[in-house]
């Protein structure tokens, strides 16, 4: 991976990351270049060993298939949870779909319409100083206009998500008065003008919590400390890149499958 890395350019950016024998969300990516990604995850696997898997961000990417191989492995530590880093090993048309998102992520902050991010959290003070920390990032990159609106809690989000202007991405707290983030998310997927809004909930919980998550739609399911801003440089690259059309078009081919 040190010599990928001395290659291309790393940027962060978290999708989700499936394995086939797995449930979707479990793991996700930390960072991604044109010839490989860092994966979060406690799998176990060995170096130089080749697996097929599969990156999206439900409502913003869909599916992206590819065949990796494992390059270093990082144990738990100052760096961050365990996890591993690998390359691209698939057909040469994978390596390429890899490269149009590190290009997407490169020049993110060129453009692009505005967006919006739903952050719900019961502490005022955690709360002000993630959305104070995001919106100096989006001046300092020139992103288009992010706008990042706090709700203390799931009731006061989902009254928030109900009436106009839409939201692109909420990202929410699990333990929170009046109603919890796992409340909010069941509520939302049962909302059809909601149910494919993007949600991703982060706690210090318990694998239980994370599994009633993926069981209610979550996106991702990820434990503190997070880095919100690399969630958002998420956002902010698929919206730019408008991964609806553009994007979508761009990784098109048989390993770019919809679901």
């Amino acid at each position: 991976m040190v010599e990928e890395r001395r290659k291309h350019a790393r940027y962060p950016l978290v999708l989700a990351v499936t394995w086939p024998d797995q449930q979707p969300g479990r793991d996700h990516t930390e960072d991604l270049s044109a010839g490989g990604l860092f994966i979060r995850t406690d799998r176990k696997l060995a170096t130089g060993e080749r697996v097929p898997l599969e990156l999206s961000f439900p409502g913003l990417l869909e599916r992206l298939r590819l065949t990796v191989k494992v390059i270093r492995s990082r144990d738990a530590g100052p760096d961050g949870p365990r996890g591993v880093g690998v390359a691209v090993a698939g057909a040469p048309e994978e390596a390429a779909r890899l490269e149009v998102l590190a290009r997407a992520a490169a020049n993110a902050g060129q453009g692009g319409r505005p967006y919006r991010v739903l952050l719900v959290e019961d502490n005022a003070l955690v709360a002000t100083m993630y959305a104070s920390a995001l919106k100096r990032l989006s001046s300092k990159e020139g992103m288009s206009g992010m706008q990042v609106e706090i709700a203390g809690d799931g009731g006061r989000a989902l009254a928030r998500l109900r009436a106009p202007p839409p939201v692109d991405l909420v990202i929410t707290d699990v333990y929170m008065p009046v109603m919890d983030g796992l409340k909010l998310l069941e509520s939302i997927r049962e909302d059809a003008r909601l149910a494919a809004l993007p949600v991703i909930v982060i706690s210090s919980g318990t694998a239980d919590e994370d599994q009633r998550a993926a069981r209610l739609g979550a996106q991702f399911f990820l434990r503190k400390p997070v880095k919100y801003q690399d969630i958002v440089a998420t956002v902010r690259t698929l919206l730019a890149a408008g991964a609806g059309d553009g994007l979508r078009a761009a990784l098109g081919g048989p390993g770019a499958a919809g679901g």
